[in-house]
């Protein structure tokens, strides 16, 4: 196909591992090796220590992210996801991962604040909803971009249902806190088989209250990272398996820290009946 179009083969970059030296940095001090190179998910992915097919995370920031790592399987996507390559070693044969992706979680909770006046600062969002018992019966889709994974669907609207003359602004906080967690489990439905665990980071993962209500909803551990930004110490622990700095992944897993562990409290009938009411929501907003 170069010769076709008489692209001369040593204009194209090479393909390269996402873990080893490509060039040199020279601006601040001579020598210091680029070596790690990784999307922000990717990264993510791999500072999450999800090396094996099956390891699994969700990063929760203004949208939500999940990738499931799939080993080499890089066959076609179940629907309703994507399949990517995952950052890998040198040496390693290509990996790849399901992802998939939702765009309103955080943003939800930034709308409500900024577009309804409803909260001062994002932090108030936990002790709003733990001061209900329940969600009232409202539920929010925040279709405020239209819908992504794994319903893929941009012309979507958002809307908030169940409303009656009892509905407070803690309902309001506590259906968009639980509107992420739901999300994320409709991808994680849309994976070929559950993982035992779902590993996490991102700003929202410090709201108790959405961690919990998420391992309810999934009935597997959320393990929360000790670290927040796992693009970041992905993309570190690429460039330092490539120097030298760790051996293996078996080592940059061992090397892998939660900060909090939230385990299944709900019933799996009443979890599956939650979400069964959210779909019927979520069902509105698809209608065209």
């Amino acid at each position: 196909l170069l010769a076709l179009f008489g692209v001369p083969r040593e204009l194209l970059p090479e393909i390269r591992a996402s873990s080893e030296p490509v060039a040199e940095a020279r601006l601040l001090a001579p020598g210091v090796p680029i070596a790690g190179i990784a999307g922000d998910q990717q990264a993510a992915l791999f500072g999450h220590a999800c090396f094996r097919a099956g390891q699994t995370k969700a990063t929760y920031g203004t949208g939500s992210f999940v990738l499931s790592h799939s080993g080499r399987d890089g066959g076609r996507a179940p629907p309703g996801l994507v399949r990517t390559a995952a950052a890998r070693a040198a040496g390693q044969p290509p990996q790849y991962a399901l992802e998939g992706s939702i765009f309103a979680t955080g943003a939800a909770l930034q709308w409500l604040r900024d577009g309804l006046g409803l909260l001062g600062d994002a932090s108030e969002s936990e002790e709003l909803a733990r001061c209900l018992d329940s969600n009232g019966g409202v539920h929010f889709v925040p279709a405020l971009a239209g819908l992504g994974a794994p319903h893929w669907a941009p012309d979507a609207r958002g809307l908030i249902a169940g409303l009656t003359g009892g509905t407070t602004r803690a309902h309001l906080v506590r259906a968009a806190l639980e509107a992420a967690a739901y999300q994320t489990r409709d991808v994680l439905d849309a994976l070929p088989r559950p993982p035992e665990t779902l590993r996490a980071d991102g700003g929202a993962t410090a709201n108790a209250f959405l961690m919990q209500f998420q391992a309810d909803l999934l009935g597997i551990p959320v393990e929360v990272s000790a670290e927040r930004e796992l693009t970041a110490i992905g993309a570190a622990a690429l460039a330092g398996l490539a120097v030298g700095v760790w051996r293996d992944t078996d080592e940059l897993a061992a090397a892998w820290r939660s900060g909090a562990v939230y385990t299944p409290r709900l019933e799996r009938a009443e979890a599956d009946r939650l979400q069964a009411d959210w779909r019927r929501a979520l069902g509105r907003a698809l209608v065209p």
